[in-house]
């Protein structure tokens, strides 16, 4: 059985639909490759100007899809002069990681139930 509220459910479901545009899980996945296996991409940022260089899509458009990941509790975003600067949110990665695993667990033990 989960252990997860309503709302964190929410939360999670929220994430994985901002994810389900095609366009968005490429920007994810751009900010998600400056990071080294095993480690945390908090420090590790993208100057909204370079993912721009690396998205075929209007600069509106992207904009968009940045809100809707920050939105969604999977990047931040900060603001240093006239440069926007974006991250993975550790934090919402490390929940989704902790979320898989319990259902991985859950259908091991279903699994050898049967």
């Amino acid at each position: 059985m989960s252990n997860y509220q309503t709302e964190e459910l929410h939360a999670f479901a929220n994430a994985f639909k901002a994810l389900a545009n095609p366009h968005r899980l490429q920007i994810f996945n751009i900010l998600s490759s400056c990071c080294e296996t095993g480690t945390e991409c908090d420090a590790l940022q993208h100057c909204v100007g370079d993912i721009a260089s690396r998205v075929d899509v209007a600069p509106s458009t992207l904009s968009h899809h940045l809100k809707e990941l920050q939105q969604a509790g999977l990047i931040n975003m900060r603001r240093q002069g006239k440069q926007i600067f974006c991250s993975i949110n550790p934090g919402m990665l490390k929940e989704i990681r902790i979320l898989f695993k319990q259902y991985e667990r859950n259908a091991k033990s279903a699994t050898r139930a049967a």
